[in-house]
């Protein structure tokens, strides 16, 4: 597929994405601050968003700002985020990640990738989900739903698994303003439709414009007409 045809093709799937979940929700219950994203997007590697939700309520009642976090007690910080798993390291993180907002930033989030990036615990996912969700900048978030759902889509080969080379493509791709928003709905998606295991394929809005829907189709046709052949010419 030519790169101006994944480019029409992403839009009609935005359009569609629209249509199906018109509210681009993000699924970490962040309440509007960005220290709280910052946070929970750390503890959100390898643990669902569901279970973050969960486990942030008594975090954040214990350390309500960074102020409050960067002064914890790094054990007990430990102890609360245990179930989100690699806690000591995540728990070290959140932390280390609020001295700094704190002590170099006053305590307002900076709007640029680089500064993001010396956050500890921050990779480029996490930083374009604070650059897109609290400053509305274009952005992509390459998370596991966007990464297999836009390559069972086409944009790329399906083999393909690295974040930073798949935020480019999907960067060149999709309309700048757009980006965000479409991740935040992928994941819906994903959730809801296009699942790991089991694909709800049938009935998905999106299986008109699905590369690996197109081939799959065409393979089950093509072993139906063999057999319907093989048949035909055994009644003969």
């Amino acid at each position: 597929m030519r790169r101006d045809e994944k480019k029409e093709r992403l839009a009609a799937i935005v359009a569609r994405l629209k249509e199906v979940y018109p509210d681009a929700v993000c699924a970490l219950e962040y309440e509007g601050d960005p220290w709280r994203l910052l946070v929970m997007g750390r503890l959100s590697a390898q643990c669902t968003d569901a279970r973050v939700n969960i486990v942030c309520k008594e975090l954040f009642a214990k350390y309500p700002d960074a102020a409050a976090m960067a002064a914890g007690n790094l054990a007990e910080i430990e102890e609360i985020v245990k179930p989100c798993g690699l806690y000591r390291v995540k728990a070290e993180n959140i932390r280390d990640a609020s001295r700094l907002l704190v002590d170099e930033y006053g305590g307002n989030l900076p709007d640029t990738m680089e500064a993001l990036l010396t956050f500890p615990g921050v990779g480029r996912k996490i930083a374009n989900l604070l650059l897109g969700d609290v400053f509305r900048k274009p952005a992509v978030v390459c998370d596991t739903h966007c990464i297999r759902i836009c390559g069972r889509l086409g944009m790329y080969p399906e083999k393909e698994k690295n974040p930073e080379k798949i935020e480019k493509i999907l960067t060149a791709l999709i309309v700048p303003e757009e980006g965000s928003d479409f991740c935040h709905r992928i994941v819906w998606f994903g959730r809801e439709i296009c699942t790991a295991r089991a694909p709800k394929c049938d009935g998905c809005p999106l299986a008109d414009l699905c590369e690996k829907h197109r081939r799959e189709s065409a393979a089950d046709k093509a072993v139906g007409d063999t057999k319907k052949r093989k048949a035909e010419s055994e009644t003969k």
